[in-house]
């Protein structure tokens, strides 16, 4: 059951890796093309799109960083990846925006920079 259970957790930071590293790509990549050539804004940035993509990221990281905390006792994974959860709430609460990308890549960063811990200490 330990075995399945730590399993499950490092499928679930794995996939939060992914999604921070997809919500980074999605703001920075949105604005370059909106900005530099005025290019898929309707699409690529859609608040749908975002806050879709902020709310499974704000749910697998919550999720696996408490089941990491439990497991290897270490907190700060938790520490760090619940300030980047504060981060990613403001940003959905702000207005579409550079703002809005500046609180979602911050984070963003700081959230899988929580999983890559949890999996660390998974090894």
């Amino acid at each position: 059951m330990r075995n399945a259970m730590l399993s499950i957790r490092d499928r679930l930071d794995r996939v939060g890796v992914l999604l921070s590293g997809l919500c980074a790509l999605h703001c920075v990549a949105g604005l370059l093309l909106v900005a530099g050539l005025g290019l898929g804004g309707e699409v690529l940035l859609a608040p749908e799109v975002h806050r879709i993509g902020l709310g499974l990221a704000i749910v697998v990281g919550a999720i696996t960083l408490v089941i990491g905390v439990t497991r290897h006792g270490d907190a700060r994974p938790l520490q760090m990846g619940a300030a980047g959860i504060a981060l990613m709430s403001v940003a959905l609460m702000v207005g579409h925006g550079a703002a809005e990308a500046l609180f979602t890549i911050a984070g963003v960063a700081l959230l899988g920079w929580a999983h890559i811990r949890n999996l660390r200490h998974s090894c």
